[in-house]
């Protein structure tokens, strides 16, 4: 199983603090940026960056729907992890200063990919796919801090 890896980022007009305190806030802010690929969104346990337990529903094509359950811890300051912990899927969000008053998001969802020719198309398509969802997210993310 080779390991695949989807990656996008964005230049947002807002301090890296603003901006990661709106991503790290699942039981308020966050639910608001996930666009119609998501459902099913459900803070389980805490809400605030670390020690957060979160559900949802991933539907990354019209068939494909991943089931998310995700642990969120804060390895280091300007950066949060989400480790799901009903498959191989780990997304990172990472929030740094990139000038005055703005920040750059970078985002890295990375999984074990399937073998064979199935793997050949997840690999060739899936980070693509998820690369739309998550700048969709990175989008909104940015219209909620820029206001």
């Amino acid at each position: 199983m080779a390991q695949v890896e989807a990656t996008t980022e964005r230049i947002i007009a807002a301090d890296a603090e603003t901006v990661f305190d709106t991503l790290a806030d699942y039981s308020g802010t966050r639910g608001k940026l996930l666009p119609e690929h998501f459902s099913e969104y459900e803070v389980r346990e805490g809400g605030d960056g670390e020690g957060t337990l979160v559900h949802w529903k991933l539907q990354a094509t019209s068939k494909r729907v991943r089931d998310c359950l995700l642990e969120v811890t804060e390895p280091t300051d300007g950066q949060l992890v989400e480790k799901d912990r009903n498959s191989s899927m780990v997304t990172t969000w990472t929030v740094t200063p990139a000038g005055e008053g703005r920040s750059k998001a970078v985002v890295t969802t990375v999984w074990n990919g399937a073998g064979g020719i199935g793997g050949f198309f997840e690999r060739t398509f899936a980070p693509k796919g998820l690369a739309r969802i998550y700048d969709a997210v990175l989008a909104n993310l940015a219209a909620e801090v820029e206001k």
